[in-house]
């Protein structure tokens, strides 16, 4: 039988659930479909959001013709295939014809450079999906020539209109019947993903006879016995990048090697797994190793090299050494609070005088650069200044959180101590 994630695939943009702020009333999309245009633009967002059901969409409202790629199984041969039909479908001065990239993270750069031209002289207009941010993954000239929308996880408000609707407007599900007594746990393990979703409520389905019962008990049962089934399509994504993060965070590194071989296992890009390392590296070991950065880029720049099976085992290296490596987070809650205050902070406080270069005669009749105190001059290259705007003096954003750090900061007080 077919999956009711393709059952119940939206018909019409009214039928479409979620995405408001791009297909609503006044939604940008909207607006391009109802001015009988649209440029190229790139969805991203986590899976299951409808990025390939939006694309079909656009293409069906405006009557273009779609032609599809996977970015996964094509080449360049195969581009440059799909594009030479793209142009022999066109007649006269009718519209292009709408080229759908899915995954378009995984094209290579030899792939994008491919479709540079077709998207500059309108032969195609690109729609990509991809489930990764662009700006490491999109190469910058056809970036440039793409809007970006980024495309949310279900709400719970949502994911329950989504439900009414499978149980009301499916036939399978009306004959069957659908008994939902609880949904809290239908809700978290579907995390956003209406295919997730949708998948759990046909695992529910085959595991049962008669009328389908859906409560928290009988969701956890169903998805234990049927795991294999659930991770089969790469549904756990998610949740098993989250418990890798977690483990190396918690700096067990056997739980983090057995993650990380069930994302190998299961395909997942070696790249994305690079790039979460060096994010961990910065963000949940930062200052407390400093070396740990730079073993994760050295990972990421061998992954990039070997692809795999190779690359395995510099994941494999930077993994463990990660997660065995001391942990501090002080960096990233430093960065996040200064953030916080200076979106917050409307008053836009001038550079103090003294901080200010002085490249004109002017400014430095203005008094710009002077007063200010060279630390090279001074005893062990530090001097008691203030470099913080007025309203802001001794303001603190950064804390230590362990000795090699505490070290550091010791060394200054010192200093200070001296003075």
């Amino acid at each position: 039988m077919t999956p009711l994630a393709e059952r119940l695939r939206p018909q019409s943009l009214d039928e479409y659930i979620g995405q408001q702020h791009l297909v609503g009333a006044g939604g940008v999309i909207r607006k391009f479909i109802e001015g009988g245009n649209i440029p190229s633009f790139i969805l991203w967002g986590p899976p299951g959001v409808g990025k390939t059901t939006l694309a079909k969409l656009v293409a069906l409202a405006l009557g273009r013709q779609m032609f599809t790629l996977s970015a996964i199984a094509s080449g360049v041969k195969e581009v440059r295939e799909v594009i030479e039909a793209a142009k022999k479908s066109r007649f006269f001065s009718s519209a292009a014809p709408i080229l759908f990239i899915d995954e378009i993270h995984r094209f290579n750069k030899a792939q994008q450079d491919s479709l540079l031209g077709a998207v500059e002289h309108g032969v195609v207009t690109l729609v990509g999906a991809t489930t990764e941010n662009p700006s490491f993954e999109v190469i910058s000239p056809l970036l440039s020539r793409c809007q970006v929308y980024v495309l949310k996880a279900m709400n719970e408000s949502e994911l329950q209109t989504l439900l009414e609707r499978a149980i009301t407007k499916d036939k399978y599900l009306v004959d069957r019947g659908v008994k939902v007594e609880q949904t809290a746990a239908l809700f978290e393990f579907s995390g956003g993903d209406a295919r997730k979703l949708l998948n759990i409520i046909d695992i529910m389905a085959g595991a049962s006879e008669g009328e389908i019962v859906i409560n928290d008990q009988r969701v956890i049962d169903c998805l234990q016995q049927n795991i294999a089934l659930y991770d089969k399509n790469g549904e756990q994504h998610y949740d098993i990048i989250s418990a890798f993060i977690k483990s190396v965070r918690g700096s067990d590194a056997d739980a983090a090697i057995y993650y990380l071989a069930r994302m190998l296992a299961g395909g997942e890009d070696v790249k994305f797994i690079a790039r979460r390392l060096v994010i961990l590296a910065a963000e949940d070991i930062g200052l407390a190793n400093p070396n740990a950065l730079l073993l994760a880029n050295a990972c990421f720049d061998a992954v990039h090299k070997l692809g795999m099976p190779e690359a395995r085992i510099p994941l494999a290296e930077a993994t463990i050494y990660l997660a065995n490596s001391p942990k501090s987070n002080s960096a990233y809650l430093a960065i996040n609070e200064a953030m916080s205050v200076v979106e917050h902070d409307t008053t836009n406080r001038p550079v103090p005088l003294h901080l200010r270069n002085a490249p004109t005669k002017l400014m430095d009749k203005l008094g710009y650069g002077q007063g200010y105190k060279y630390a090279h001059d001074y005893e062990g290259h530090w001097v008691e200044q203030e470099f913080m705007p007025a309203g802001m003096e001794g303001r603190k954003f950064y804390t230590p959180q362990n000795k090699r750090e505490s070290d550091a900061i010791a060394w200054k007080e010192a200093l200070r101590a001296k003075k």
